[in-house]
């Protein structure tokens, strides 16, 4: 029972960093069709500017805020820079735009930062926490929790403010969202800002766990979009359902069959996925986006 709970807390965790790279590959593809694949590079830019700005001597409590608005500038710079411009291109086009992105931030990072790995001291310190035979890092809690609270605050700007309510009018309908006076371009704008938000606040969480390094994001973006396919491309819920999902089903498979297959699991799932369910768990015809 004891191992069955320390893997379950491992899936957990990783699995919430799946599901906050997932929403926001769900909060891009809404609001323009696009299939972001410079997602995981808001994650790992979170952790590069975290741990850039601790080298410059300041305190991690400044470092945080500081990393998560530098990363909100790069998506909106991203958006302004690269996919504005070609706004009129067809969907393939602008997924190669976003490709071109990945790798031109995996190179900026890389002259700048370096290619070796770079650690963030943990929140609340190593010490585990024994639970029911199982041991639990505080970190867990940490990326947990605070993907909890980030799931819930996208979920409230949705359903609550004017902002998010047009940015779902927007995802159902563009044309008609312009007619009434909606503005899409700002609001595609916001959309990859609250992209890079949620990266960067996945990567600061999970930087202690997984250290930082200049293309941490190539695997993790990879395994946050197969968990939005996994959910329903278009869903939120299925984001952070197929996220969970996701870092379950590693964590199992890499204790009962072997560690060397853990990071095929995404890749396997999605084939069968896209062949028994090609919408994902919670796709349909007409979904409810995020």
């Amino acid at each position: 029972m004891a191992d069955v709970l320390q893997f379950i807390f491992s899936g957990l965790t990783t699995g919430s960093i799946y599901a906050l790279v997932a929403l926001g590959f769900t909060i891009v593809y809404n609001a323009s069709r696009v299939i972001n694949f410079a997602q995981g590079d808001f994650l790992m830019l979170g952790g590069v500017f975290t741990v850039a700005a601790t080298q410059l001597g300041l305190p991690l409590y400044a470092a945080i805020p500081l990393a998560v608005v530098a990363s909100v500038v790069a998506g909106a710079l991203l958006e302004r820079l690269a996919i504005a411009p070609a706004r009129n291109s067809d969907a393939v086009s602008l997924i190669i735009i976003t490709i071109g992105a990945s790798i031109f931030i995996e190179g900026v990072v890389q002259v700048f930062f370096g290619r070796g790995q770079h650690g963030v001291a943990s929140f609340s310190g190593d010490a585990a926490i024994p639970v029911w035979g199982a041991m639990l890092l505080p970190q867990s809690l940490w990326v947990v929790g605070v993907a909890a609270v980030m799931v819930i605050f996208v979920g409230c700007f949705f359903r609550f403010t004017l902002i998010g309510k047009a940015m779902l009018a927007m995802s159902t309908n563009r044309a008609a969202a312009q007619l009434v006076g909606i503005n899409t371009r700002m609001l595609l704008l916001l959309s990859f800002c609250l992209a890079a938000l949620l990266g960067a606040v996945a990567g600061i969480v999970a930087a202690p766990i997984t250290t930082v390094i200049y293309d941490l994001g190539q695997m993790l973006g990879l395994k946050g979009f197969v968990a939005a396919i996994l959910g329903g491309m278009g869903s939120g819920v299925g984001a952070v359902v197929g996220g969970l999902l996701v870092g379950l089903l590693e964590a199992f498979v890499a204790a009962y069959i072997s560690s060397a297959y853990k990071d095929a699991v995404p890749f396997v799932l999605i084939i069968i996925i896209l062949l028994v369910r090609p919408g994902g768990i919670f796709g349909a015809k007409s979904v409810d986006r995020v």
